[in-house]
């Protein structure tokens, strides 16, 4: 089997990390698969979600020691590994405009608590364990965690992860706003494609607009992002959909959308 496998079913597209003996610590080649996997996911008229998560009761260990310390790297090695390999998933995902949903169980450490932070949403089983683990062995933290963090917690409690390398469990992490529901380890899935198969029903054109106005929002003052939604609203107020929405609404059925 892969070690990193891609399906897609009733429109929500599903990257399972799949070393388990490894508790899915990622290697160069699964970086690449899930990079391509992001965009290849964004360009797919059939996807309208994306669901981010481990085999065997783990989500992610973070990056594969064994693999990417393998060799003593001069400074300028050690920067490309990470900007031409490890940052290529931040990258994918920052183009992608789809929903994209993490569901954790067991651990969530270094890297890969930052993949998970780089996901829209974030569900957790009760077994999710949450660590900036860096600091742990010597190493500040190299996939995005220190501008990622304090924007889903708030600077002190990102600093005090960042810089302990402690570990936080679901029900902290829901306290703290890291992950936004909670549920037992065997119905998470369950819960996780159920909210999916929710935004796979809306609209596309508009969830994905409305992603990309949030992102865009955190940029602009008031007065731009007043400017570029009234754009995006008569955009949208023209598509298929939008009409399609309203008449639903009239007649109290559900919709049915083709992302036109």
């Amino acid at each position: 089997m892969a070690d990193l496998e891609y399906t897609v079913r009733d429109g929500i597209a599903t990257i399972l990390l799949n070393r388990p003996e490894r508790r899915n610590a990622f290697t160069v080649d699964m970086v690449h698969t899930w990079a391509d996997a992001l965009t290849g996911a964004q360009h797919d008229p059939g996807v309208r979600v994306i669901v981010v998560t481990g085999a065997g009761g783990s989500f992610c260990s973070g990056v594969d020691l064994t693999a990417f310390k393998g060799e003593q790297r001069a400074p300028l090695g050690e920067k490309e590994l990470l900007t031409h390999h490890v940052h290529r998933v931040a990258l994918a995902l920052e183009d992608v405009d789809k929903p994209v949903i993490a569901a954790v169980s067991g651990p969530a450490v270094g890297a890969g608590m930052d993949m998970a932070l780089l996901c829209d949403l974030r569900f957790a089983g009760r077994s999710a364990r949450f660590s900036e683990g860096y600091i742990t062995i010597g190493l500040v933290p190299g996939d995005g965690g220190c501008w990622l963090l304090p924007r889903a917690v708030g600077t002190s409690t990102a600093l005090r992860m960042l810089w302990t390398g402690d570990f936080a469990d679901a029900a902290e992490a829901l306290r703290i706003g890291l992950v936004d529901e909670v549920h037992e380890d065997e119905e998470l899935m369950d819960a996780v494609y159920a909210y999916a198969a929710r935004l796979a029903a809306r609209p596309p054109v508009a969830i994905r607009t409305i992603k990309r106005a949030v992102r865009q929002g955190a940029r602009h003052d008031l007065r731009t992002a007043l400017d570029l939604i009234s754009s995006h609203l008569a955009v949208i107020t023209s598509t298929e959909d939008s009409r399609e929405a309203y008449a639903a609404f009239q007649e109290r059925r559900p919709g049915v959308f083709t992302g036109r």
